[in-house]
């Protein structure tokens, strides 16, 4: 498959930075498939968080050539004194032990082997290193290619694949070190962003969002109701989206609510917790997006990061167990970062929007217009953003002729 040219936007922008290290790839959670845990009945396979879908994915951008577009950086891993900002010791030093043994479980669905615990602490290094080039000014934008991921982890344990809080360790520590003030970060991940929530979740000047698929994971986390508490009372917004949502309402989505939230709290930085799984690929999601509807994504935080604080955005590798496809996604959501005229054509892009109810169906849009109301009646958006939803993003979907009848779940 050949590269594809088209013309860009960002001639002559500073430079845009990609943070990976091989030792990330090393990371073996075990054969545990696309289960929790390994069974008597379940026969063994490479656990669905494998490094495939990440190395392919790096690998697609040297094919490309739009790795040579980009700041490539090797940093560090993230030191003990930077984990200890977001984690608790006793669970650093369990992670520790199980490391130097036989490997084990971080808490909830987090297995690791021995050797695990470096790769964990690179990938942390990843996220820290790319927000403070950002922060900084030194970069306009950053994509960190993190695994393990990240976003699960909570203060004492590790969750649903994830060892350490990556985009908490690097936040607070760019926050610690006087490199940033108010950061808003977007999880769009299809699974719930637990960790960003727990570890911020009374903090005012940290707003967190998750978008994702409802009750998928965890089961005991993520519902629109969770906004914060104490101080940090309205800068939690979770808008849990039934499975089945495609195109039309991930727009509705970020059009409405997401992108008006964001900018009402005016962040000086903005970080994505950029997981692939809710393409329509994936084995652990039930969403139905293709690769142009994360690079459009990608383009409205953009535009976003400009009004909001001086373009500076982030993005941190977290889930997506297609190997197949999320290098696609990948590619076009770091070729929109760069501005860069480089892309690979995705040969189901197109299949994908003409799938059925794609477009906005009306169960959807009620949910996330009832979410909208409910925030902008507690005084969370900005006046020029508090007017009535409209239909733009029904009408403007790649997939308008999807039928909206029978809406399903």
């Amino acid at each position: 498959m050949s590269a594809v040219r088209h013309r860009g936007s960002a001639a002559g922008a500073p430079a845009v930075g990609f943070y990976w290290h091989e030792r990330c790839f090393w990371h073996d959670p075990g054969a545990i498939g696309v289960f929790s845990a390994p069974g008597e009945f379940l026969q063994p396979q490479p656990a669905s968080e494998s490094p495939e879908s990440k190395r392919r994915l790096k690998n697609l951008l040297e094919v490309s050539g739009l790795i040579d577009a980009l700041a490539v950086r090797k940093p560090p891993p993230a030191s003990r004194e930077d984990l200890e900002r977001f984690h608790t010791a006793r669970y650093l030093d369990a992670l520790a032990a199980g490391d130097r043994a036989r490997g084990g479980d971080g808490g909830d669905c987090a297995p690791y082997t021995p050797g695990s615990l470096a790769a964990a602490r690179q990938s942390a290094g990843l996220a820290c290193a790319a927000v403070e080039a950002v922060a900084t000014g030194e970069l306009a934008r950053a994509y960190a290619l993190c695994r393990p991921p990240g976003h699960h982890a909570e203060a004492d344990r590790g969750r649903g694949f994830c060892l350490l809080g990556n985009i908490p360790v690097a936040v607070q520590r760019a926050r610690s070190l006087g490199q940033v003030g108010r950061v808003a970060i977007l999880d769009w991940d299809v699974h719930h962003g637990n960790g960003q929530q727990a570890a911020f979740y009374a903090d005012p000047d940290v707003f967190t969002v998750s978008l994702h698929q409802a009750g998928n994971y965890p089961l005991d986390t993520g519902t629109f109701e969770e906004q914060g508490e104490g101080p940090g009372l309205g800068t939690n917004l979770n808008l849990p989206l039934p499975p089945g949502c495609g195109i039309g309402a991930y727009d509705h989505a970020m059009t409405e609510l997401v992108l008006p939230a964001i900018e009402a709290f005016g962040p000086e930085l903005i970080v994505v917790a950029c997981g692939y799984d809710a393409c329509a690929k994936d084995p652990l999601g039930k969403m139905l997006l293709n690769s142009e509807a994360f690079a459009r994504m990608t383009a409205q935080l953009m535009a976003l990061a400009e009004r909001a604080c001086g373009g500076r955005l982030v993005m941190v590798h977290e889930g997506g167990y297609s190997e197949g496809y999320v290098p696609l996604c990948g590619h076009a959501v770091i070729q929109t970062l760069a501005g860069s005229e480089i892309r690979v054509p995705d040969p189901q892009n197109d299949e994908i929007a003409a799938w059925a109810y794609q477009a906005l169906q009306p169960h959807q849009r009620e949910l996330i217009d009832g979410w909208r109301q409910a925030w902008a009646a507690a005084g969370r958006l900005s006046p020029a953003t508090c007017s009535p939803a409209t239909n733009s993003s029904a009408t403007n979907s790649p997939a308008t002729n999807s039928p909206t009848r029978n809406p399903g779940p």
